[in-house]
């Protein structure tokens, strides 16, 4: 069995999550500049077996379009095109950012670290994957 990743896509910075080998845990993998995300995830699947993508879809609370849609749907179609073996799924991602921060404090994490973007990208798509991965359940 493989892993499951998830992306929090963003136009600056990616956060992405795995899952263990069992799919039962999600941990934060990494966060990356978004220009080198397809780099990095072409080193990724080379190294570790990954059985689908969950790729965090935005929406606003009414689950209309964000400003951020249209960027995620081009990187979804570049991603089908780069992996096309690799299973990909939408998963709705609103309001992850800031259930990443509460998170965040719950945990203890000093508020410097939790004012670093890409510690929240990560936790954001820790989050999208826990949602995912519970939704199948």
């Amino acid at each position: 069995m493989g892993r499951l990743l998830s992306i929090d896509y963003g136009t600056k910075r990616s956060g992405i999550a795995v899952s263990d080998p069992l799919q039962i845990i999600a941990t934060p993998l990494r966060a990356v500049k978004t220009h080198e995300l397809f780099d990095f995830l072409t080193d990724y699947f080379r190294e570790e077996t990954v059985d689908e993508v969950v790729v965090g879809w935005p929406t606003k609370d009414d689950g209309s379009p964000t400003n951020n849609t249209p960027q995620v749907e081009a990187f979804v179609n570049r991603f089908k095109k780069v992996f096309p073996d690799m299973k990909l799924l939408l998963h709705d991602e609103w309001n992850t950012s800031r259930l990443a921060v509460q998170s965040m404090v719950q945990a203890g994490v000093k508020k410097k670290d939790r004012r670093k973007k890409m510690n929240i990208d990560k936790t954001s798509a820790v989050i999208i994957l826990q949602s995912y991965m519970e939704s199948k359940a």
